[in-house]
């Protein structure tokens, strides 16, 4: 005979993005700590987030961004492939 457990099941915790992002200050020197703290929230992708936040976008502006990130993107890729292998 099989007993049914009749508690409900925990939904799974939701992840954050920035678990214990930390900075360490050493021998006092605060400046420092802040510039780490800049540097790893840049690489996060925190700033662009809250950036893109600020106003809202619609369907048609959040297209004609990501094109224009896609052009800039090959470009890129194109002058580098050019000044490494002249083609």
């Amino acid at each position: 005979m099989k007993r049914h457990n009749n508690r409900q099941q925990q939904a799974p915790k939701k992840e954050h993005r920035h678990p214990g992002l930390s900075v360490d200050v050493r021998n006092g020197n605060v400046e420092k700590a802040i510039r780490v703290l800049k540097k790893k929230l840049q690489e996060d992708g925190l700033f662009n987030e809250l950036r893109e936040r600020e106003y809202h976008m619609t369907k048609g502006e959040k297209g004609r961004r990501d094109r224009a990130a896609g052009r800039r993107r090959q470009a890129k890729a194109l002058q580098k492939r050019m000044d490494e292998k002249g083609y």
